[in-house]
């Protein structure tokens, strides 16, 4: 049925062109068209009562299943619309008690409609619904329950309706494969761990604390079927190790840093976030290491191509340092704070990380000695055989060819350079000189090979 995939890309499509006002009117203008096509609708009539929706009808045709599904966003569309608005506008003076609870009145209602759905389709005797699709609709009505205790300022019930949410698309993210788990990895990261990580900032609760820890603690184990049959199939999924572990990409729990260092000063690293995405850097960078030791004659561009598994996760790293840094700004903390302090040095070390691998990924493709010497390729062979039956002669390099070939590592070598030029912008590294006199001197460097 693809419930998630259905309602993020009914998303997308609208609020990529508009804003929540406009996804409401597509999705009343989509549930004419489907109450027709399924004969559910009442135009022309005095107002009655909806027709509902059984589970025979989604056993017979699952765009009921649609039916319902827009019929909550619908009701999500609307509160969102709400809530955006009084928050763009200057001259309101906040969202007042009624349209608060007007909010959260659409939000109940999206709610009741996603939980109807979660009941249907869990009649497995009477509807033809997989596994993965009663848990995907448990998740969207358990995030639509999260954003109901939101609004309400529920802190703790809306920290385990999350949990129950991230929990479940967890786990059908790694059902599905990772070809299609992108739908779930990014409504994770666009809605549920923001939202998780407000309620934990209410509850006063450490940002050193994982995600995966607070999952764990405010979780809801006791009469639960959906996430019971979830930890049965996957009983790893909730292995807690505490704030200082964390699985890799591999599968592996790697030790998470508490500290970083930059030149002469190190400072405690207080987002854990900041911290996990410092462990994925340090785990891709041993397995690049020990790729490159068990495969030495690879081509340049192999050997290249392995340093996307660092270049990923060291941007990640500093998007994660930046994501951290805009949220102290928004809870008013100054830029003379010790934690902004330390976010400033934190910064400045993982980008000038990036930029070195950058900058080792340049320099494999140019060749041995970084592009010093400019050595001859071998032309292309002949596909087919000589007609005298002699062994084919290898054609040399064409003048063309060279000069793309050198046309291609100036550009490397300008890219090179760019990347060192950013690294005097980065917090810190005016006031430190020696440092200074040291990018000045790699750009010498890589100037006089171009």
């Amino acid at each position: 049925m693809d419930i998630t995939r259905f309602i993020v890309n009914q998303r997308d499509k609208a609020l990529l062109v508009g804003d929540y006002g406009s996804y409401r009117k597509l999705l009343s203008r989509r549930l004419r068209v489907v109450r027709k096509k399924l004969k559910y609708s009442t135009k022309g009539r005095k107002y009655t009562a909806p027709i509902p929706v059984t589970a025979e009808d989604i056993a017979s045709n699952h765009e009921f299943v649609h039916l319902i599904l827009l019929t909550a966003e619908r009701a999500w569309a609307l509160a969102m619309h709400m809530k955006s608005t009084y928050a763009t506008d200057s001259s309101a003076q906040g969202t007042t008690g009624s349209t608060k609870q007007h909010i959260v009145s659409k939000l109940q209602k999206a709610s009741t409609y996603a939980a109807r759905l979660v009941n249907l389709l869990h009649g497995k005797d009477q509807s033809v619904a997989s596994t993965e699709s009663i848990l995907e609709a448990r998740a969207y009505q358990q995030s639509l329950q999260g954003a109901i205790n939101f609004e309400k300022k529920h802190w703790e019930d809306c920290l385990q309706s999350y949990a129950e949410t991230r929990l479940l698309y967890t786990a059908l993210a790694q059902s599905v494969g990772t070809k299609q788990d992108d739908v779930f990895k990014d409504l994770l990261a666009s809605t549920i761990d923001p939202s998780m990580r407000y309620a934990a900032y209410q509850l006063k609760l450490s940002r050193t604390v994982s995600i995966e820890t607070i999952v764990a603690r405010y979780l809801q184990r006791a009469d639960n079927a959906y996430v019971a049959k979830v930890l049965k199939s996957n009983p790893n999924l909730m292995q807690e190790h505490g704030d200082t572990a964390k699985k890799s990409a591999t599968g592996e729990f790697t030790d998470v840093p508490k500290t970083i260092t930059w030149r002469s000063r190190t400072v405690d690293l207080e987002d854990a976030t900041t911290a996990q995405a410092l462990a994925s850097v340090s785990a891709a960078e041993g397995k690049l290491a020990s790729f490159l030791m068990a495969n030495p004659d690879l081509d340049r561009r192999a050997k290249a191509a392995a340093f996307d598994d660092v270049l990923i996760p060291s941007q990640d790293a500093v998007d994660a340092v930046k994501t951290a840094m805009d949220e102290l700004t928004a809870e008013g903390v100054a830029q003379g704070d010790p934690r902004m302090q330390s976010l400033q040095i934190t910064r400045t070390a993982v980008n000038y990380n990036l930029v070195e691998w950058r900058v080792g990924r340049n320099r494999v493709l140019c060749g041995e000695q970084d592009g010093a010497t400019f050595e001859n390729e071998s032309g292309k062979k002949p596909k087919k055989p000589r007609a005298d039956g002699k062994p084919p002669v290898e054609q040399d390099e064409s003048t063309g060819r060279k000069l793309t070939r050198l046309k291609d590592r100036v550009v490397l070598y300008d890219s090179t350079l760019q990347s060192l030029d950013s690294v005097k912008e980065f917090p810190g590294v005016a006031a430190d000189q020696a440092f200074v006199s040291e990018i000045e001197a790699k750009k010498a460097y890589f100037s006089s090979l171009r």
